[in-house]
């Protein structure tokens, strides 16, 4: 069982390590913003709390010493630099490790520790004379009203769930907590406790209001709760005296509150010294009221295993229904013909409704994106802005899963070939700081995934005579812009000695291209000389189950993507062997065509009329050419077995309601298949 929480633990310590490296992208552009230095010590004081309680000692310890420093710096002791930034990247990458590995006593893993960690006091002890960091008006506020021992006295509210009971926490011990800071005044109150007939033990039904005198900073109270402020509203308001609780006016106050109770109000705290002064009718600021919405629990954590199993059983859901629709069809009778239909409903619902749980946004794998960026940037003495568009677009998780490192070998490429050194990029009148752009947005039934760099571009010219050098076209091909691109992922275009020549796009690239196939998307390259160079992934949402058209071609049964087709033209009496270049012109415009007779190798036969499907490809639309056209089907992709992974043009197979298998046909690669061969021959 305690493996089980350990597990969970490592889960939500890396949700809150990809907040923290959020959170120091943001404090690096903005080094004085105390609310994110405040998320920044809150993520590692949760990290080191729940070390300690799962048996993480040596990352409890680790991270101790880290707080420590951010600690100094949220109390203005120690000023935010780009060597503490830098160095909390690199104390990231050490958590991470230790998550993994547990608590070893490996000489070496120890030694290592103890670097790092005299590392980070040396930054401690250096900060803690530091005492001209600037401070933020916040707090200069805070510290205005003290006594000469330096206390000060603040109304605290604390309002529980009602379940907080449920997730062993107790109130008493906040209470506790704030007794042991100094002086204090509780009012609890219950006026919300129920009857015995609706008691329930395991709710909570009471709030508290503490008025507390203390010499501890508002930080300190607010570190309190630092477990609990998803389950509770929390509110910390500083008081006009210095310590309310020797004013002798305070118990009437209080002992009304209570019989009648009524919360009491800072204004009314504040009214007992007389009058109220110039600050409390000034404007509040907002960062000394620390007021946490009430939770109610709108998301929760589910294992990816059981989400899969949910999304399998869906599918076999799907395909046992379309049995039920034929037996429907068979059987003429009007009851099961109108419960089929029901159940198809239902069914869709059900399938659109697991997919959607299974769909998790970009966002949770771009960090190591921004990271990458950065740290390369400095290695390579490069000044590069990565910017981020559309990162709450979602995905299905399998297909990130694919996703992470062809994206990974494009934004490397980018940063090491594409971007310019920057006296390079100011003798070319650029600014000296290069940008990556990683742009998603959803387009139909597809996510585009565009990367654009402003470095130094691809010269189109040079691919081409490449290309001819290494045989993979002929000196008298014609080919559009588009086509001569496309040539950088063919395999065998790159080799070691056109990795400067061609800013090392070339190099793996097939690879990258294989990889983006593979869960049936499409990669495209444009680049403009000294302008840059984009990179487009056009994506399916989804991996497992689509919408789809039964077609024939001679016996076999194949099924379309519906998302990515235009129209269905029925063509008669012609002969499509004798159009020019498989070209044919249907109402003034003519479209390229592709016989799926000839594609899979099946005998022609003339049959007087055809069906021409057009699908859309990248920019235009292109015609597939079926015997007939069965109808909508809702299709259960299944993954092709390894003696059928080579078919290029298929994307996997699916089982019909009669039992028999149809081919999904990959419409993309179809046609870049068709295309490419084309100039090849």
């Amino acid at each position: 069982m305690i493996d089980k929480f350990k597990a969970k633990f490592v889960e939500e310590s890396l949700d809150n390590i990809n907040d923290l490296e959020e959170a120091l992208f943001l404090l690096e552009n903005d080094m004085n913003n105390r609310e994110i230095i405040e998320r920044i010590f809150r993520a590692m004081h949760s990290l080191k709390g729940g070390g300690a309680m799962f048996g993480f000692n040596h990352l409890s310890e680790f991270t101790h010493h880290l707080e420590t420093v951010f600690d100094l710096i949220r109390n203005d002791k120690l000023a935010v630099d780009n060597d503490i930034i830098s160095l909390t990247f690199e104390a990231i990458d050490q958590i991470k490790h230790l998550l993994q590995v547990g608590d070893v006593d490996d000489a070496d893993e120890k030694a290592h520790q103890l670097a790092f960690i005299q590392r980070i006091e040396k930054v401690s002890n250096t900060g803690g004379v530091n005492t001209e960091a600037p401070k933020t008006q916040s707090a200069v506020a805070e510290s205005k009203p003290a006594e000469e021992d330096g206390s000060k006295s603040f109304l605290i509210h604390i309002k529980p769930n009602d379940d907080i009971l449920k997730n062993g926490t107790n109130p008493f011990y906040l209470l506790d907590d704030l007794h042991a800071m100094g002086s204090a005044q509780v009012l609890a109150f219950a006026k919300e406790v129920p009857g015995l007939d609706q008691f329930q033990p395991i709710s909570n039904y009471c709030q508290w209001q503490v008025i507390l005198n203390t010499s501890e900073s508002v930080n300190e109270i607010k570190d309190v709760f630092i477990f609990v402020e998803d389950e509770c509203e929390i509110s910390i308001e500083p008081l006009n005296s210095s310590n309310i609780l020797n004013n002798t006016n305070l118990k009437n106050l209080v002992d009304t509150a209570i019989s009648e109770q009524k919360l009491i109000t800072k204004a009314q705290l504040d009214s007992l010294e007389g009058s109220s002064s110039a600050e409390d009718n000034a404007p509040k600021d907002p960062r000394k009221r620390t007021q946490l919405k009430e939770h109610k629990i709108s998301s929760m954590r589910v294992s990816s295993v059981k989400i899969d199993e949910l999304v399998n059983l869906v599918s076999e859901l799907v395909t046992i229904q379309a049995q039920l629709n034929l037996y429907a069809e068979k059987s003429g009778e009007n009851d099961i013909v109108n419960l089929a239909e029901n159940i198809q409903k239902l069914t869709r619902q059900l399938r659109d409704n697991a997919f959607e749980i299974s769909l998790i946004p970009l966002q949770s794998e771009l960090m190591r994106f921004q990271r990458l960026v950065r740290d390369l940037s400095k290695e390579l003495d490069k000044e590069i802005d990565f910017v981020i568009e559309g990162g709450d677009i979602e995905l299905d998780k399998n297909i990130i899963e694919h996703l992470t490192d062809p994206l990974l070998h494009i934004i490397r490429n980018s940063v090491d070939h594409g971007i310019e050194m920057p006296d390079e990029r100011i003798k070319n009148g650029k600014s000296p700081k290069g940008t990556i752009i990683f742009k998603a947005y959803y387009s139909g039934a597809s996510v585009i995934v565009k990367v654009i760099d402003d470095g130094k571009g691809i010269d189109p010219d040079f691919i081409r005579e490449k290309a001819i050098k290494k045989g993979l076209i002929d000196n008298k091909t014609e080919l559009s812009r588009k086509e001569v691109f496309d040539l950088v992922f063919l395999s065998g275009f790159s080799t070691k000695d056109q990795v400067s020549d061609v800013s090392g796009r070339g190099v793996g690239m097939d690879v990258v291209k294989k990889k983006i196939g593979e869960i049936r998307g499409e990669v495209s390259l444009d680049s403009e000389m000294g302008k840059g160079t984009t990179l487009t992934l056009e994506l399916p949402m989804t991996l497992s189950i689509i919408d789809g058209l039964l077609v024939k071609v001679a016996s076999n049964q194949y099924v379309i993507p519906i998302a990515n087709i235009e129209k269905i033209h029925a063509i008669d009496d012609i002969n499509f062997g004798s159009t020019f270049s498989h070209v044919i012109t249907i109402d003034d415009n003519q479209y390229p065509y592709i016989d799926l007779r000839e594609t899979f190798q099946e005998e022609a036969v003339s049959k007087g009329t055809e069906q021409l499907i057009l699908v859309k490809f990248e920019d235009k639309k292109v015609g597939l050419l079926v015997d007939q056209v069965i109808g909508e089907y809702q299709t259960v992709v299944k993954a092709l077995g390894r003696f059928l992974k080579k078919q290029e043009n298929i994307s996997g197979a699916s089982i019909m309601g009669d039992g028999t298998i149809s081919m999904v046909i990959d419409t993309n690669r179809l046609i870049h298949n068709n295309a490419t061969n084309k100039y090849k021959k």
